[in-house]
């Protein structure tokens, strides 16, 4: 048991790395707009298809109706309610920002000039990235092909979250240092995540590992839809951009395909 949580966390420093490898990038060398674009299509289509071939089975394979019912409406639920409470949370920042920055100064220049982090922003990837961290651990729990090829998965996904979210605190006039160490310590949750699901979980009922695992695909099908593709698509579309989704997908479910 200790030896394979040491093997979990061990595994939850490469998702880790490479958002830190991703906010390094974006502080030093800024992506363009559709490289980052290329980026999020990837990783959508990456998490997309270790749902599809990975956990979607995993959850029909337990027949437990109800569970998976359940967890999925959670799953969807609590997404949904951090979004209404980041959005609430930020309009908030920009009405403080708007009554502060004088007629004829546009809310975006005040924004970024101000220096303020954006609280509700990285409130939501802090919660994101602990919800990443915990479907990791179950998937190690649910079986060890599963969980590596989501920490390959989140690795991927994390690259595009240290991007972005650096390139947003950048756009704050935040200081390079300060920025990436804001981003490096919110993945670091993702190991947090990691042992809550390997151990509370570990030796989990068919039905509630099944729910957690519906849980765990509305979680990941919110994010690809609402969230990585949703941003992507702000940049006019290029038949390279939309490829890379393809590309991501392919390229997973062969991985699955060899694995079985």
């Amino acid at each position: 048991m200790l030896n394979a949580l040491w093997h979990v966390l061990l595994l939850s420093l490469i998702p880790i790395g490479t958002t830190a490898a991703g906010a390094i990038l974006a502080a030093v060398y800024p992506p363009g707009p559709r490289t980052r674009s290329g980026v999020q299509q990837f990783a959508a289509g990456v998490v997309f298809s270790v749902v599809a071939v990975e956990l979607l089975p995993d959850v029909v394979r337990g027949k437990a109706v109800l569970a998976v019912a359940v967890g999925f409406a959670c799953g969807i639920g609590v997404m949904l309610l951090l979004r209404r409470i980041t959005s609430a949370t930020e309009k908030g920042e920009a009405d403080d920002v708007d009554s502060g920055s004088g007629k004829g100064i546009p809310t975006s220049v005040a924004r970024a000039a101000s220096g303020r982090a954006p609280v509700g922003m990285l409130a939501a990837v802090g919660v994101d990235i602990l919800l990443d961290g915990i479907l990791m651990g179950i998937a190690f729990a649910a079986g060890a092909k599963e969980g590596l090829l989501l920490t390959i998965a989140l690795s991927v996904e994390m690259l595009s979250l240290g991007l972005a979210t650096t390139s947003s605190l950048l756009a704050r006039d935040i200081r390079r240092t300060a920025a990436i160490s804001i981003v490096v310590g919110l993945s670091v949750s993702l190991a947090i995540g990691a042992v809550i699901g390997d151990t509370v979980l570990h030796n989990a009922s068919v039905p509630l590992m099944s729910g957690v695992l519906a849980f765990g695909c509305a979680a990941l099908l919110f994010l690809v839809t609402e969230e990585l593709l949703v941003e992507a698509h702000e940049v006019p579309e290029t038949m390279t951009t939309t490829t890379m989704f393809f590309a991501g997908f392919l390229l997973f479910l062969l991985l699955g395909m060899v694995g079985n």
